[in-house]
């Protein structure tokens, strides 16, 4: 007689070594033997929220903040239930307390100084995956929910600023293309983000892809953009250009309007491989077309904990820049790559998130540092 699926109901003794045990095997695992140093890739979610609640984040050499369980409260356009699991595993880093006034300003609606001028920053690095665009929307919108003005200019043909912040921009849509053509006026094309006051956006459309080869033959071409910022008459406190990953024309107008460079570099070996090129650029810019562009601010991104490589390209560029590169730390997140999928920068995606945070202490010491004019 059997039960179910064929599972028998009574288990008869054999006196065979195959047939069945004479005794009954218990059906639960032994339970693992713990290794140190071996991160497993099952997790359960009791066990995974355990470790999101007490994990901390690194944000740089002398700040980090403390990891809390996912899924506490909805979040902007998308609701985190109670329960959710991360699939990021945060790395076991020492979390040094910050300072009580970082903590304090690093709170939703608290204002933040604003720049003693109008800050124009192209954020550049012609290695792509290195983290431009991200730094752009999120930095950008950190800034514009503690009170300041911020223009994102997205300047690159594939749009992912755009997306980012969930804008149209189809062919035929009102964007940067018209601009540098001459046919619309930047306050004619920029967007305000839907939930972020304070914040706008100049689409980018793949008509942009043709636009090198247009503006080629155009009176003053590396100039154009620089034309219609110094003709924009908002107070904008700042003005954030999401480049694309080359060093082409549009790039080239991009530093021309700037007076800053804000360089995102992944914590890889590959991407400090051409960051001597792009500092030949950027010097070869201020010699010929643009005597006021610097390379400001270094931010660092996709850091990874658990690998020695991280650390020794973080310690490297900050002996190499020194105070250029921000205490923060951009690390590895599954949140920060979600979120562009909702439409939304995680800062408003998840503001719980290890990323966000980052994010958030970034754009604070963004916004000191323009304060005390130390860019």
């Amino acid at each position: 007689m059997t039960v179910g699926l064929g599972w028998p109901d009574t288990v008869e003794p054999s006196d065979g070594p195959l047939g069945w045990p004479e005794q009954q095997r218990t059906t639960s695992a032994p339970e693992p033997v713990p290794n140190e140093g071996v991160v497993s890739r099952e997790t359960t979610p009791e066990a995974a929220d355990d470790q999101m609640a007490t994990r901390t984040v690194s944000l740089g050499a002398t700040h980090s903040v403390a990891v809390e369980p996912a899924g506490v409260q909805a979040i902007g356009k998308v609701s985190v239930s109670e329960g959710d699991v991360s699939r990021e595993t945060p790395p076991a880093t020492v979390d040094p307390d910050l300072a009580p006034e970082v903590v304090a300003a690093l709170q939703p609606g608290q204002p933040w100084p604003r720049p003693k001028q109008r800050r124009v920053m192209t954020i550049a690095n012609q290695k792509g995956g290195v983290g431009k665009t991200t730094s752009a929307v999120n930095l950008a919108a950190a800034l514009a929910l503690h009170g300041l003005r911020v223009l994102v200019i997205d300047l690159d043909p594939q749009g992912n600023a755009s997306t980012a912040y969930s804008l149209s921009h189809k062919t035929g849509t009102p964007s940067i293309y018209d601009v540098l053509l001459g046919a619309r006026a930047l306050a004619e094309v920029a967007v305000p983000i839907e939930g972020i006051p304070g914040l706008w956006c100049v689409p980018a459309t793949i008509d942009l892809a043709g636009a090198e080869i247009e503006l080629v033959s155009m009176v003053a071409r590396e100039s154009r953009l620089k034309a219609a910022l110094d003709a924009l008459d908002d107070d904008v406190d700042y003005v954030f250009i999401d480049c694309p990953p080359s060093l082409g024309l549009l790039t080239l107008n991009a530093m021309v309007a700037a007076s800053e460079v804000l360089i995102p570099i992944q914590c890889e070996f590959y991407a400090l491989e051409g960051l001597s090129q792009l500092l030949n650029n950027v010097q070869l810019v201020r010699s010929h077309l643009n005597p006021k562009l610097y390379v400001s601010t270094i931010l660092l991104t996709m850091y990874d904990a658990r690998t020695r490589l991280a650390d020794q390209v973080a310690f490297e560029v900050r002996e190499h820049f020194g105070d250029l590169v921000l205490d923060a730390v951009i690390p590895r997140s599954v949140r920060v790559s979600e979120a562009p999928g909702f439409g939304q920068p995680v800062i408003t995606f998840d503001s719980s998130s290890r990323g966000s945070r980052a994010y958030l202490a970034a754009a604070y010491d963004l916004a000191v540092r323009g304060e005390r004019g130390v860019v």
